[in-house]
């Protein structure tokens, strides 16, 4: 597009955009997010034995061995991809940026699982050992619980081998290959 201002465009030019960005959204979506993921392999880390990075991997190479559905292990592998860059929010931002490519239960579930994780942390200060109550009962309750027992709390062993990240490489491409379902706005 030779224009420099979105009012310029026509229908046409919206038209054309509209296909490329379908084409480039299935070939490039899944390519940043490994970026993002990759970038963060070396990082420090404030006190845990591992990095986000290694946690992400070794969620996921749980989650696989377990025998989850690929869809599951990508959710393992990403659920806390802002944990550093969105401390506060980093579950939102997960299911925010997966939740469109996954079904209902996996983007509730990211989008609370902090909040889950409270009730392994007896010790922590600002832990709320009920929080989750509020949502007991609901249908997606016992995979949060179940995923962040399993999947987050449990994954932060330096001894556990890990499968590399190119190896779940083609299931993220799979996942962001989806057609992605609509995702309303939250209120």
């Amino acid at each position: 597009m030779e224009k420099t201002a979105l009012e310029d465009f026509t229908r046409a030019d919206w038209d054309l955009l509209g296909a490329q960005r379908k084409r480039y959204y299935a070939d490039e979506q899944a390519n940043q997010v490994l970026r993002m993921l990759a970038a963060s392999e070396h990082d420090t880390t404030f006190g845990y034995q591992v990095n986000n990075y290694r946690h992400s991997l070794q969620s996921a190479t749980m989650a696989l061995r377990d025998g989850l559905d690929e869809e599951d292990v990508v959710v393992a592998l990403l659920h806390d991809i802002g944990f550093i860059v969105c401390p506060q929010r980093h579950g939102e931002f997960a299911a925010a940026l997966l939740g469109a490519y996954v079904g209902e239960r996996n983007e509730w579930m990211l989008r609370r699982h902090a909040i889950f994780q409270d009730v392994h942390a007896p010790h922590h200060p600002d832990a709320d050992q009920h929080a989750r109550e509020r949502w007991r009962g609901h249908p997606h309750f016992e995979w949060a619980a179940t995923f962040v027992a399993r999947y987050d709390q449990a994954t932060v062993d330096p001894a556990y081998e890990c499968a590399p990240l190119e190896h779940f490489e083609p299931m993220v491409k799979r996942l962001f290959a989806r057609q992605p379902r609509p995702m309303p706005l939250p209120d």
